[in-house]
């Protein structure tokens, strides 16, 4: 063997970086692998772990959560630990302990940040600090003898910026020669006073400048003030909830036009048949239904990642800590719960900025009680037929839903902090970051790839979810009545007829065309109305009438309960097949035939106490299996879906059925 390369220092080929939360320490990692970087999960839980190579390197480097310290009791904490112990790793990664530390440093705050480069050190693996942000730090005035703290802490010290891009070069080079902190006792051994002694003279080797009033000071006065921090969170995050619900509505239109027409061109291009209906009305609709909350997703994450640059996010979650506490949750939890209004899919996926996980899990359960934009079609159409000649009173009942989806959203989480969910809530302890002006191509990066995590992971249960639904109301088919086969036929000899040559014959043959496009037209109706009643879903609707009739719903209002699943508003366009034959809800004289729609017995199908409780029903149910499939993902396991699904049904079942009963008494 070659003496020279017996004796070269060993290469990392696995390195882990940690460091506390908004050090930078992501930014870092996209700077030093670029776009070749993949994310997954840790077994068992929803933490992401970012891995990727480093360019200029050979180093394979994977981003761990950020932490303030490994020995504290979280999910985060607990991961560190088994990684740099050798007992964890992400999805599909061989278990092994990491070959070397990237401890990252917030160069404008070193001595906070020593206190975890402190318990790194005593895992005795190789290491080196990456004193990050030292750009920001210069600005301030705050300088730091990296040779020093090098000498003092026994592992190479390289200043960088993730932001600029300054001793990424040095930093990868370094990463493949980290070494073992000298004289470092491991965990348990005796000699850890003497490594706090290291940390204390470290601590001196860091000049942090001189503290003054400046203008970070006067905002954060502003920004977590009890009242005014409150009234400045209100109208930011009521920005944030307007542009996503302005803003996505038009890429969510073309999308929807999109698939339409594309569901459209194979429906006129290949012949009639089960398979041509598969691929329009099951495959194309139903990717169009996974492709549609995507602009939702990714305008939510772009504008999350820009605010947690800034700085402000962190103030946000405090000045809510004290609305939701008493509830059971933290004000992290507010951002998730502001996002579900649009739509609860990232509102769900939101909540991985909690760090305790009953917590967590908490706000995941209660997010969908948060009336998203999917519901509003539904809003609007009972309001309307229960205030059709008041506009004031349509919408004070409006407004009144998404009150009641909070007000029950606030309770259940309090319910379940309290029973299933039981311990001691987690004291708020977290930094407050130094404002900066954020990237927008990070934020792009940060949406693009929940994005695709979306569509990757949630997307394919949706797109599932939706075929199945579509062949439940599909099948089995209908067959075509005599008369609809006649009406079919002369009206297709009459448009093909010679046209008459004097004016009154030729009037007399429109008004014939007209008479039998009416009656054809009549006939469709009918015949898609017979369709839906003897489909599957159809059928389904019938034999849980016996369940929903105490809160006033008949079979065809039990169909649009149950095809609710498909997604919210599917129960508008349902109405609009039972009940006038039409799949548009908006096509003229659809929502009169809606209105005036009766029972058997004569009575209005939306007589008050139904809708009533129909609107209250709706508020509270869970009506979408695709959130479903994002909380069983997000927490942990089916059951928690379940769990979800049985409560918010069983909640809206008995609240609805307890209006309807109410009021059929007081009338």
């Amino acid at each position: 063997m070659d003496a020279d390369a017996s004796q070269a220092e060993p290469v990392a080929k696995r390195v882990v970086l940690v460091g506390n939360p908004n050090v930078g320490k992501t930014t870092l990692f996209n700077r030093l692998c670029g776009l070749r970087n993949k994310t997954s999960n840790f077994p068992g839980t929803t933490q992401d772990a970012r891995t990727g190579h480093v360019r200029h390197a050979d180093a394979h480097l994977t981003d761990l959560p950020g932490i303030y310290s490994l020995e504290i009791d979280s999910s985060e904490s607990a991961i560190c630990r088994g990684v740099l112990a050798g007992t964890t790793a992400p999805g599909g990664e061989v278990v092994a302990a990491p070959d070397a530390v990237c401890v990252v440093v917030d160069a404008t705050n070193i001595p906070r940040n020593l206190v975890l480069v402190a318990e790194a050190a005593r895992r005795m693996l190789p290491m080196v600090v990456a004193l990050n942000r030292v750009d920001v730090a210069r600005k301030r005035g705050i300088h730091a003898d990296e040779d020093v703290l090098a000498e003092t802490l026994g592992v190479p010290v390289i200043v960088c910026s993730a932001r600029t891009g300054e001793g990424l070069d040095d930093l990868a080079r370094a990463m493949t020669k980290a070494a073992i902190p000298k004289d470092t006792p491991a965990p348990g051994m005796d000699g850890a006073e003497a490594w706090a002694d290291r940390v204390s003279v470290a601590m001196g080797a860091a000049d942090q400048g001189e503290a003054s009033a400046s203008l970070t000071d006067r905002l954060d006065h502003a920004f977590t003030h009890p009242l005014l921090g409150l009234g400045v969170f209100i109208a930011i995050m009521g920005a944030v909830f307007w542009t996503i619900f302005r803003l996505a509505a038009f890429p969510m239109d073309w999308i929807d036009g999109v698939f339409g027409n594309l569901a459209g061109t194979v429906e006129a291009s290949l012949p009639a048949g089960i398979l041509t209906d598969l691929l329009a009305n099951g495959v194309i609709a139903g990717v169009g239904a996974t492709v549609i909350f995507l602009p939702q997703i990714v305008i939510l994450f772009f504008l999350i990642a820009l605010l947690e640059d800034t700085g402000y996010l962190a103030r946000a979650s405090f000045v809510m800590d004290r609305v939701l506490r008493p509830f059971g949750m933290p004000g992290q939890a507010f951002v998730p719960m502001l996002s579900s209004h649009a739509c609860a899919l990232p509102g769900i996926m939101a909540c991985r900025s909690i760090p305790d996980r009953r917590e967590r899990l908490a706000a995941i359960l209660v997010a969908p009680f948060m009336s998203c934009t999917a519901r509003i079609p539904v809003y609007v159409m009972l309001t309307g037929l229960l205030f059709a000649d008041s506009a004031t009173k349509a919408a004070l009942a409006f407004m009144g839903c998404y009150a009641l989806g909070i007000f029950a959203g606030l309770f259940s989480s309090l319910i379940a902090r309290r029973t299933i969910l039981r311990g001691p809530s987690v004291p708020m302890a977290m930094e407050l970051p130094t404002y900066t002006l954020p990237s927008v191509k990070r934020a792009a990066g940060e949406a693009a790839e929940r994005g695709w995590l979306f569509l990757r992971k949630a997307g394919t249960v949706i797109l599932a979810i939706s075929i199945v639904l579509w062949w439940m109301s599909a099948y089995p088919k209908t067959a075509d009545s005599q008369e609809l086969i006649d009406a079919r036929s002369t009206l297709a000899v009459k448009n093909i007829a010679v046209r008459p040559a004097s004016p009154e014959a030729l009037e007399q043959h429109v008004a014939e065309v007209t008479l039998l496009s009416e009656v054809l037209a009549k006939l469709e109706r009918e015949y898609a109305i017979d369709s839906v009643r003897n489909s599957f879903a159809g059928k389904l609707g019938q034999a849980v009438e016996p369940i929903f009739a105490p809160m006033g719903a008949d079979w065809r209002l039990s169909i649009g309960i149950v095809t609710r699943f498909a997604a919210r508003e599917v129960f508008v366009s349902t109405m609009a097949v039972v009940i006038a034959g039409e799949d548009d809800a908006e096509a003229e004289g659809v929502l009169d035939e809606i209105a005036s729609a009766t029972r058997d017995n004569g009575t209005l199908l939306f007589y008050p106490a139904a809708a009533w409780a129909l609107l209250v029903y709706y508020v509270l149910a869970m009506q979408c299996l695709p959130t479903l499939a994002v909380t069983a993902r997000e927490a942990g396991g089916a059951k928690w879906a379940l769990l979800q699904l049985a409560w918010m049904g069983g909640l809206a079942y008995v609240a609805g059925v307890a209006v309807f009963q109410v009021m059929v008494l007081a009338s």
